[in-house]
C-alpha cells in the first residue's frame, strides 16, 4: 500500500512539474492538498486525470482562467471561488492576491466586487494587507466610491491604506479630497513617505487656492523633515510649482536636487511647454541630452508641444529625427503632439503623414488632424475627414464638432456649418459656449449680421464676452458701426479689461472716418487701465527664432531690414499694391500713415527672412494677434514678386501665400 501511495505521489508531482514546464501558473500547495492529490491519484494507476476535474484545478490554474465565470447559475460568479466553496481549493492569501491583481490588470470591476464579497465571508475579512490590496484594486479600476467605502469600514489602517486613497484622489482629478486626508492621517500618528508626498504634491499642483497655501505648507513639511532631498519628492515639487506656472521657483528646486532623473527633467520641460515658453523648453531638452539623460515619450511629447508654441518646425524636425534614431515608438499621445506640432508650424502635409503612420488613431488623433485642417482653412477636407471618421465608427465628441464648425466658418461653408451644429444633438453632445461662438462667427463672416444677432438673442444660455466678441469682429469686417458699437458695449460689461474689443471698436470708427469716436475709445482704454497687447511676430532662421515688434529699432540688422522693405515695397507697388492706411489709427497725413504701415511686425519679420534665407525657400511667420488687412495684401504681392511661399500663422488661422494669392481667398 505504501509503495502504491508513493507511486501516486510521484504521479501527482510529475503532473505538477509538467504543467509548470509549459508555463502554467501554480497556486501554493499545502501538505493537506498534496495528501489529497496523492489519495485521488491512488484510485487508479492507469486512469488519466482530466484538466476539468477539481483535483487538477486545485493545483494548477492559469492566469487566464482566474476570472472564468461560474459553470452553474448557482455559483458565486467565478469558477475559482466555486472550487473554494466546494472545498476543492484552499483559499489563502496567495489565491486572493492573485485574483485581486488579475482584476486590477484587466480592469474588471464587477469580478473585483465578487472577490471582495467572498473575502468578507472568509477568515481574511479583517486582514489589513488584503484590505489594502482591495483598496488599491478599486483605485486602479477607477471606482473611488468603492475605495472610499472600504476605507471608511476598515477596522485598522496603515500608511499603505492612506497613501492608496490619496493617490487615487490625485490620479482621478479629486485633488481637494486628497489634500483633506493628509492632516487626518497625521492626527492618527502616521508619517508620510515619499509616495504619499508625491501624490499630495500632484494634488496640490491641480489646486489654485489662496496663494497655493496647501502646496506651500506641504513644501514646508518636506523641508522640516528632510524629504526635499528625495528625488521623487523633489521631482513632485518641481512639477507642482511648474503646474502653478511658477517656473522660477520650479527651476530653483530642480537645481537644488542632488539627484535628478528623467522624470525631473520632464516636469520642468513640460512646465515651460504649458506656458508656451518654447525656447526655454528646447534649451532644457538639449541640456538634458548633454548630461546623458535619455528622453522618454513624455519628454518628446512636451518638446513637440514647445516647438508648436514657438513655431519652430526645424527644431521640431530635429527632435522628431532624434526620436526615430532612439528607437522610440510613435505611441498615440506622442504622435498626437507631433502631428499638432507640424500642423501648427504650417506643414499640414507632414501632419497628415504622421497621422497615417500612427499605430492607433484615437479620437484625440482625429481631433488634432481636424483642428489642423480647420486652422489651415481647408474646410472641405475637414468635412471629408470628419465623414470618414464617422464611417469607420469613431465616436465624435464636443471638440470634434468644434473643429468641424471652425473649419466651416473659416471656409464660408454656411449650410454645412448649420447642419453639423444641429447634428450634435443626435450624438447627445451638450453644446458648449464655444460652439455658439463659432456659429456667430460663421454667420458673421458670411455677412449675415442680423441673423447672428438674432441667434445670440435666442441662445438658451447667457451669451459671454466671447460670443459678443465674435459679432464685434464680424461688424469690423463688414463695417457695421451701429451693431458693432452695441456688441462692443456688451463685451465691455462682461470683460472690461480685454483690450481686443476696445481696439476693434476703435478700428471700426477709424475705418469709417469717425476719428473722434476712435479717440474716445482709446481714452476709455487709458482711463480703465486697459493696455493693448503689443503686436509681435516670430520667424525661424537656421534653428533660431527671431522676434520682432511693431516699430522695432533694436534688431542688429535694423538698417538692412528697413532697406529691404523699402526695396520690396517699391516692387509690389509697381504691380498694383496700394497701402491701406485705414489700419493706421493716428491723426497724421497720408504720407506718414504709409510710413507707419512699413513698421508692422510681420513686415519686419518678412524683410528679415528675405535677407537671411535662400531664394525660393518657404518663409514661416507667426504673429500673436490677427494679421492686419494691409499686411495681408502686401504679403500677397511679395509672394508673387519674390516667387516664395509665405506662411503666416496668426491667432485665427494660417495664411498660405503663393503667387499673389492667399489660401483664405480673402475670406478671413
Amino acid at each position: 500500500m505504501s509503495r502504491h501511495i508513493s507511486k501516486s505521489k510521484s504521479k501527482a508531482l510529475y503532473l505538477y512539474k509538467k504543467a509548470a514546464a509549459v508555463g502554467i501558473q501554480k497556486l501554493s500547495l499545502s501538505a493537506a492538498q498534496l495528501r489529497t492529490s496523492a489519495t485521488r491519484a491512488s484510485c487508479t494507476d492507469s486512469e488519466e486525470i482530466s484538466e476539468g476535474e477539481d483535483w487538477y484545478a486545485s493545483h494548477i490554474i492559469q492566469d487566464k482562467d482566474l476570472l472564468r465565470k461560474s459553470l452553474h447559475n448557482s455559483g458565486t460568479g467565478l469558477h475559482v471561488l466555486d472550487l473554494v466553496n466546494r472545498g476543492s481549493l484552499e483559499a489563502d492569501r496567495t489565491l486572493y492576491n492573485k485574483l485581486l491583481n488579475r482584476c486590477t490588470q484587466m480592469g474588471r470591476l464587477q469580478q473585483a466586487r465578487i472577490v471582495h464579497a467572498h473575502i468578507l465571508t472568509s477568515h481574511f475579512k479583517d486582514d489589513l494587507p488584503i484590505h489594502n490590496t482591495i483598496l488599491n484594486m478599486y483605485v486602479k479600476c477607477g471606482s473611488l466610491e468603492d475605495a472610499r467605502n472600504l476605507f471608511d469600514q476598515m477596522p485598522s489602517k496603515d500608511l499603505v491604506t492612506w497613501t492608496a486613497l490619496i493617490s487615487g484622489y490625485s490620479q482621478y482629478d479629486r485633488p481637494q479630497d486628497a489634500l483633506v486626508l493628509f492632516p487626518q492621517m497625521l492626527l492618527r500618528g502616521l508619517e508620510p513617505n515619499q509616495f504619499t508626498l508625491s501624490s499630495l504634491f500632484k494634488a496640490a499642483g491641480a489646486v489654485s487656492d489662496d496663494n497655493n497655501k496647501h502646496g506651500r505648507q506641504l513644501h514646508a513639511y518636506c523641508l522640516k523633515y528632510g524629504f526635499d532631498t528625495n528625488v521623487y519628492v523633489g521631482t513632485s515639487l518641481v512639477d507642482m510649482y511648474a503646474r502653478w506656472g511658477h517656473m522660477d521657483e520650479s527651476q530653483l528646486i530642480f537645481d537644488s536636487l542632488e539627484t535628478k532623473n528623467e522624470v525631473s527633467w520632464n516636469a520642468l520641460i513640460a512646465g515651460h511647454a504649458r506656458k508656451a515658453q518654447g525656447e526655454h523648453a528646447l534649451r532644457l531638452f538639449w541640456k538634458m541630452l548633454r548630461e546623458g539623460f535619455k528622453p522618454t515619450h513624455f519628454t518628446y511629447s512636451s518638446v513637440f508641444t514647445a516647438c508648436a508654441s514657438a513655431g519652430s518646425m526645424e527644431q521640431g524636425k530635429w527632435v522628431h529625427a532624434h526620436m526615430i534614431k532612439s528607437g522610440a515608438k510613435l505611441v498615440a499621445f506622442v504622435g498626437n503632439t507631433l502631428l499638432d506640432m507640424y500642423a501648427k508650424s504650417g506643414s499640414i502635409e507632414d501632419a497628415r503623414k504622421v497621422f497615417d503612420r500612427l499605430v492607433r488613431q484615437d479620437i484625440v488623433s482625429w481631433n488634432s488632424m481636424l483642428t489642423g485642417y480647420a486652422q489651415h482653412g481647408l474646410g472641405q477636407e475637414t468635412v471629408q475627414r470628419f465623414e470618414e471618421m464617422l464611417r469607420i465608427g469613431i465616436q465624435p465628441n464636443d471638440i470634434t464638432f468644434l473643429c468641424v464648425l471652425t473649419a466651416c466658418s473659416h471656409a464660408g461653408l454656411l449650410d454645412e456649418g448649420q447642419y453639423y451644429f444641429d447634428l450634435m444633438k443626435s450624438y447627445n453632445i451638450e453644446l458648449q459656449i464655444s460652439h455658439y461662438v463659432t456659429i456667430v462667427d460663421l454667420l458673421g463672416r458670411a455677412g449675415l449680421l442680423d441673423r447672428a444677432a438674432k441667434f445670440i438673442r435666442e441662445m438658451p444660455i447667457e451669451p459671454t464676452a466671447a460670443v459678443w466678441g465674435a459679432l464685434l469682429g464680424a461688424c469690423r469686417m463688414h463695417k457695421n458701426i451701429d451693431l458693432g458699437a452695441y456688441a462692443a458695449e456688451r463685451v465691455f460689461e462682461l470683460d472690461p479689461h480685454d483690450s481686443g474689443p476696445h481696439v476693434l471698436l476703435s478700428n471700426i470708427y477709424a475705418s469709417a472716418g469717425r476719428l473722434s469716436d476712435a479717440a474716445r475709445v482709446r481714452k476709455l482704454m487709458k482711463d480703465c487701465g486697459v493696455k493693448k497687447e503689443p503686436a509681435c511676430s516670430w520667424v525661424e532662421i537656421e534653428n533660431a527664432v527671431h522676434m520682432f515688434v511693431a516699430n522695432d529699432d533694436a534688431h542688429p540688422q535694423r538698417v538692412e531690414i528697413l532697406q529691404m522693405w523699402e526695396t520690396i515695397s517699391g516692387k509690389i507697388k509697381d504691380i498694383g499694391y496700394v497701402p491701406d492706411t485705414s489700419h493706421v489709427l493716428f491723426f497724421v497725413d497720408q504720407q506718414e500713415r504709409e510710413v507707419k504701415l512699413q513698421y508692422h511686425s510681420e513686415k519686419l519679420a518678412l524683410a528679415f527672412a528675405l535677407l537671411n534665407t535662400t531664394p525660393g525657400s518657404t518663409i514661416r511667420i507667426k504673429k500673436n494677434i490677427r494679421v492686419c488687412g494691409d499686411c495681408h495684401s502686401a504679403i500677397k504681392y511679395v509672394s508673387k514678386v519674390e516667387g516664395r511661399e509665405i506662411i503666416v500663422r496668426d491667432t485665427n488661422r494660417f495664411h498660405h501665400f503663393r503667387n499673389g494669392s492667399c489660401s483664405c481667398r480673402d475670406y478671413w
